[in-house]
């Protein structure tokens, strides 16, 4: 037998040093001695924030739970909640809008889309707040007839309702390219299936599309509900008390600007932080079928070949069959 081929023994009580069971990562000290280093200027730069007192730990303190600033917190997160209420709702109507083939409804949501996100948040805000230099009167008519209601711009376009129109229309913007992403990347199949079971277009989409196509919206969706919460600062340009308004009306009496400023990156970063644990959580949900298909047996001898049934998919069987 030749040399090249003789197989050593393994040595006695001890395992086979060519056996890949016992094979392990090598220690690598380049990435200890990279890891060390970027803890130590990490502690360092901490400490020296933490003991400088320009930054005003003690007056965060003392005003990180003020009533002020709690009323501005609430103020800033009713307009999140409507705003990206009201945003999805439109949102989704102009994506299913933009999917139509009317060609009518398919430019109107196009030329809104444009316009919407063209065009600065902030700049929206001033307008809307400004809208009685426009329009005087808000009135309700007929088309070259009479007017049936109306009312004084001023009294109906106040801080909050300018703040909600403007967030909510420009949020519906970005949420129906999302929306719209969303569902084309569920497979066209699905709709032309649940049509051969005898589904109507409407509930085929609420049914079967739109929560397959969830696993696609949600990441995007909590981004954009976290730049929401960051956008609602705009509001305090018309005098709107949200946070940042309320810690800048302290600051005009106090003078501690960088310490009132604190407060509010501390509450900014706290919320968002919160959101980006709900949005793994929601995230995790609607991907839990895709974990299920991943866990599904392969017959012996044929790993990686997945079993695909030859009957239609259960849940459009069962969807059409109420």
């Amino acid at each position: 037998m030749s040399a090249n081929t003789h197989k050593s023994a393994s040595p006695p009580g001890g395992a086979d040093p060519r056996d890949v069971v016992n094979a392990h990562k090598p220690f690598r000290i380049d990435r200890l001695v990279l890891w060390t280093l970027t803890l130590g200027i990490a502690a360092d730069f901490g400490w020296i924030v933490a003991n400088n007192e320009n930054f005003g730990w003690p007056v965060v303190a003392q005003y990180f739970f003020d009533p002020t600033v709690i009323s501005g917190l609430y103020v800033s997160l009713g307009l999140t909640v409507v705003a990206m209420l009201i945003g999805i709702a439109l949102g989704l109507l102009l994506a299913i809008a933009r999917l139509s083939t009317d060609r009518l409804a398919h430019s109107l949501a196009g030329l809104y889309i444009w316009f919407f996100r063209g065009t600065p948040l902030l700049v929206q805000l001033i307008f809307w707040y400004n809208l009685s230099t426009l329009f005087p009167s808000i009135s309700i008519t007929v088309p070259f007839g009479p007017t049936l209601a109306s009312w004084d711009t001023n009294s109906v376009i106040t801080p909050m309702t300018a703040a909600i129109v403007g967030l909510a229309l420009n949020e519906a913007a970005y949420m129906a390219e999302i929306i719209r992403g969303g569902l084309l990347s569920v497979d066209r199949g699905q709709a032309e299936t649940a049509e051969a079971f005898g589904m109507t277009r409407a509930r085929a989409l609420r049914r079967i599309i739109i929560p397959q196509a969830m696993r696609s919206i949600v990441p995007p969706t909590g981004n954009q509900l976290i730049s929401m919460i960051k956008a609602t600062s705009l509001v305090s340009v018309i005098a709107m008390a949200d946070l940042l308004y309320s810690v800048q009306s302290i600051y005009n009496r106090t003078f501690e600007i960088i310490p009132m400023l604190l407060v509010a990156v501390v509450w900014y970063l706290l919320i968002t932080s919160i959101l980006n644990i709900g949005q793994g959580y929601i995230e995790r949900y609607y991907s839990r079928g895709d974990r299920r298909s991943s866990s599904v047996a392969t017959p012996a001898g044929q790993a990686g070949t997945p079993i695909v049934p030859d009957t239609p998919s259960p849940v459009i069987a069962q969807e059409a069959s109420h």
